[in-house]
């Protein structure tokens, strides 16, 4: 479903943020991306949902190869591939509906259908009373369920997850986690870079580890690996 192939990224200062990373992951699966600040994790996120693009090699998200679509393709791949950031990133001007349903209005839905996908996702982050509220009204634990609905409000195949829980308390944090594998047992396939050694440690999903823009462990039930 995705495959990295011989995947350099090279900025323009020279630096080296990913290496030669050849990697795969199938639909449905639940990936932890860890690995010590400066690695090259959140330059691994940003390509696989063309944020960045590779300097070198290949990378499929469902047969389209990312580093060969035009610009003018990459808005229709983002339909595909959700992302939720660590800050959240909300309209602040917008309500909890207006900010999802901003999702599906760019790609011109009709508004019947715009009404009904918010209302389901707003029932899967339990968020449906709050419809109405501005992000400034909300905690941070419910602007990150808001994020998430906005990021699967399309039915995404794919969620990228980029620390997701490392601005909240370990309580809400554990809440975010159990949207992420309910989402993810819908069918969603779910990586998300993290630094919370316990979530890792304590829900048992694939773990890869990056060291140097290389990919140094890739465990099927793995631990996190780092002292935190």
């Amino acid at each position: 479903m995705i495959k990295l192939d011989d995947v350099w990224k090279v900025y323009t200062n020279n630096v080296k943020a990913i290496n030669g990373m050849s990697v795969q992951f199938q639909k449905g699966e639940f990936v932890y991306i860890v690995g010590p600040s400066g690695a090259g994790k959140s330059t691994f996120i940003r390509l696989i949902y063309r944020e960045e693009k590779a300097t070198r090699g290949n990378i499929f998200v469902d047969n389209v190869n990312l580093t060969t679509i035009k610009e003018k393709e990459v808005p229709h791949l983002r339909r595909r591939v959700g992302v939720v950031f660590q800050d959240f990133k909300l309209l602040q001007s917008l309500t909890v509906f207006e900010n999802i349903a901003f999702a599906l209005e760019v790609i011109e839905e009709h508004p019947i259908k715009i009404k009904q996908r918010v209302y389901e996702v707003l029932e899967l982050v339990k968020l449906k009373s709050k419809a109405k509220f501005l992000p400034s009204e909300l905690s941070g634990g419910e602007q990150q369920r808001v994020a998430i609905a906005r990021a699967v409000v399309n039915k995404p195949d794919v969620l990228i997850a980029d620390e997701p829980t490392g601005n909240l308390d370990p309580d809400t944090a554990w809440s975010i986690m159990d949207i992420l594998e309910n989402i993810n047992s819908l069918g969603t396939t779910v990586i998300m870079a993290t630094h919370n050694k316990e979530i890792v440690n304590t829900l048992k999903r694939r773990v890869i580890a990056i060291e140097g823009g290389r990919i140094v462990r890739d465990e099927a039930r793995g631990n996190y690996g780092y002292e935190v």
